[in-house]
């Protein structure tokens, strides 16, 4: 069975959430989500990073503080320098969520940042995969999926308020999609670098 690594630091709440909804799609998928959750920048990153190695694929995931991910998440990221330079997660596949107050708080620039840490790495990113909402300002709700219109990966809003009715459902199922998406990617991705495999070998 294909396994997705969710690996995220979440500064109150909101943006485990978010990586819960992934893990569900992984499972809507009939794969298997390991959940990693970075606790503080203070932590021993090296078993999370053997977890995300082992692997198929890995979805990053953290809030948008100040226009980029959070300091936490940034020191987890220097971390797998270590990796780097033996080129472990090349050619793995990858994706990314991330969560502000604000509707647009420069989460692009938060997505952008885990691009490139993807691509830093060797690894292949999957988007969203997901049109923004054909509807009018005013027909964009809560439970509206993309509602921000973003396409490198989810990009969710969450009121100062509790992580039972924030963020939106919308925004949840946004999370559910991309999981549900890199899961299936994963298979895929993994079923024809197991075919080329033995194609090489009986050339």
């Amino acid at each position: 069975m294909t396994t997705v690594a969710i690996v995220y630091h979440s500064g109150y709440g909101h943006t485990a959430v978010l990586a819960d909804k992934v893990a569900q799609g992984v499972r809507d998928a009939g794969q298997t989500p390991v959940l990693l959750q970075i606790e503080s920048a203070a932590q021993d990153f090296a078993p999370l990073i053997e977890k995300i190695t082992q692997a198929d694929a890995v979805v990053f995931g953290a809030p948008t503080y100040m226009g980029d991910v959070s300091g936490v998440f940034k020191v987890f990221a220097d971390a797998t320098a270590s990796v780097f330079f033996t080129g472990a997660w090349k050619d793995k596949l990858a994706a990314g969520f991330t969560n502000s107050h604000s509707f647009a708080g420069d989460k692009g620039h938060a997505l952008e940042s885990l691009t490139i840490l993807a691509a830093q790495h060797g690894m292949n990113w999957v988007n969203l995969g997901l049109a923004p909402p054909n509807v009018t300002a005013a027909e964009r709700g809560p439970d509206t999926i993309n509602r921000v219109g973003s396409f490198l990966g989810v990009a969710a809003q969450s009121d100062n308020a509790s992580t039972e009715i924030t963020p939106p459902a919308g925004d949840r199922e946004t999370a559910r999609l991309l999981g549900e998406r890199v899961a299936k990617a994963a298979v895929r991705w993994t079923a024809g670098a197991e075919a080329s495999a033995s194609l090489g070998k009986a050339a």
